[in-house]
Formats: C-alpha cells, sequence, structure tokens
C-alpha cells in the first residue's frame, strides 16, 4: 500500500522537468498563500528535516510533506496529478502551462490496517 500515486499526465510532466532541471523532489505545501498543493523543486532544493515526513517515492521523486499536515492527513491516499494552469511560488513547472494538483480520497479500514494505521 503506498500512501502517495502519481498519473500518467504527472510522470509525463515530471519526465519534462526532469530533462531541464536533473532529479526533482516533492513537497506537499500547507501554506496559506498558495493553499495546500504539491510543490516541485530540483533535488536537495528544498530543505526537508524532522519537522518533515517523507510519504514515499512518485516516478522516482521522493515526495514530502510537514509532519504537522500530516497528522490532519495521515487517513488519506494521494494522488500526484496535472492540469492547464499556472504552477505557483517556486515549484519548476510553473512555465509550462501545466501546475500539480492532489487528489485525494480515504484510505479504506484495510488500507489502514496494511499501512499498520489500525
Amino acid at each position: 500500500m503506498e500512501r502517495v500515486t502519481v498519473t500518467k499526465e504527472a510522470e509525463g510532466l515530471i519526465d519534462k522537468l526532469r530533462e531541464e532541471h536533473g532529479d526533482l523532489m516533492f513537497h506537499q505545501s500547507g501554506g496559506c498563500c498558495d493553499g495546500s498543493q504539491p510543490m516541485c523543486f530540483g533535488k536537495g532544493e528544498f530543505m526537508t528535516g524532522d519537522s518533515d515526513v517523507k510519504l514515499g517515492e512518485v516516478h522516482g521523486c521522493e515526495f514530502y510533506m510537514s509532519r504537522d499536515q500530516f497528522e490532519y492527513w495521515k487517513h488519506t491516499h494521494l494522488t500526484l496529478d496535472v492540469v492547464k494552469g499556472r504552477g505557483s511560488s517556486f515549484s519548476l513547472e510553473i512555465p509550462t502551462g501545466f501546475r500539480f494538483i492532489i487528489r485525494s480520497r480515504v484510505f479504506t479500514a484495510e488500507e489502514l490496517k496494511e499501512l499498520g494505521e489500525i
């Protein structure tokens, strides 16, 4: 059971960004100004620490979220997707005409058991 997965469309944008920027990473933003959205960075360009949780990897990219935000979202499966529009802040997809988004659903009781949450 994975906490975060990725759509084929998002994989295509990741491939395009990887060609230009090298290895990538994601951090699920919980900020007030840009809302809560996945942010794409060159690997190591966003400093993670004890206050972050690694949820897994999507298409070869580590995916993180702040520990406080994870406490609210730990019962939720995340899918990294992409839509037309402009990315925010410093996310690498800004000039592409697309932006990453998260689609979510609550884990089933069986999935939570597999994750060790219940």
